[in-house]
């Protein structure tokens, strides 16, 4: 998500220059309570623009707005002094246009790469290992400014145990008669066949299998629609693989509940 055209205050902008001063010198070591303490305060002074930037990630709750960052496992060398300005200008805005919430921003890893996986688990992360590899991580980024493997796809998720769950359905799909059954999948005549369910459910492709459970009531209440025909009878992947979602967005409005 684009941030764009949102503002801080000059005071704000003066905090977060002295922030990156004194980490860049090592005056100070980064502490995320201190600097949110800095940027999270109303003050009485000139609005200015603050600088454009975009988060992966943009989650709205009740009481709180969390971004993320997504990042490789091996970062740039140099790229962090720019990636914690971008973040407390980031805080700072969406502390204004969000007075009444939490504002969290991290920066995030989908997986840890010094896992020794002879050892332990593909899911588990070491924290302060991951961090201390990365060149200038720990002089820039306070540690709880960072979500990691499962830490960053349960956020995601809402859930627990959500990397499990993707490694699961990734194991089930990577196997060795994967175009086979890629190819059925998207044959639109196999669809009332039983094998199609059944791969459908190995897959875990429950939307898709919603429409086949309920394609009597989808006909039904399609009829004639010349429209809902056309999103009918498209195949359940398009040409370059991806899962054709917006098929089932449309279609399962029309299933009789």
């Amino acid at each position: 998500m684009t941030l764009g055209n949102l503002s801080i205050t000059q005071t704000q902008r003066d905090h977060i220059g002295q922030i990156i001063a004194d980490l860049s010198t090592s005056t100070k070591k980064p502490c995320l309570e201190i600097e949110n303490q800095k940027i999270f305060a109303h003050y009485d002074t000139a609005v200015i623009n603050a600088m454009d930037f975009s988060a992966d990630v943009f989650i709205e709750d009740t009481n709180l707005i969390t971004a993320i960052e997504l990042k490789s496992v091996k970062p740039n060398s140099g790229e962090m002094k720019g990636e914690k300005q971008k973040i407390l200008e980031g805080k700072a805005a969406l502390f204004r246009k969000f007075p009444e919430k939490q504002i969290r921003f991290y920066m995030g890893f989908p997986f840890d790469s010094t896992v020794d996986t002879k050892n332990e688990s593909i899911t588990s992360f070491n924290k302060f290992r991951f961090l201390g590899q990365i060149i200038n991580m720990n002089k820039y980024f306070d540690s709880n400014e960072t979500l990691i493997a499962s830490d960053l796809w349960d956020t995601l998720s809402g859930d627990v145990n959500t990397m499990e769950q993707i490694l699961k359905i990734i194991n089930a799909v990577s196997t060795t008669d994967f175009l086979s059954k890629y190819q059925f999948l998207n044959e639109n005549s196999n669809r009332n066949n039983l094998i199609y369910k059944n791969t459908l459910s190995e897959w875990y492709l429950m939307s898709e299998l919603k429409l086949i459970n309920n394609d009597v009531s989808l006909k039904q209440n399609i009829k004639n629609d010349k429209k809902l025909k056309r999103y009918y009878n498209k195949t359940a992947f398009d040409s370059k693989g991806n899962y054709n979602m917006d098929r089932y967005v449309e279609l399962k409005k029309h299933i009789t509940k």
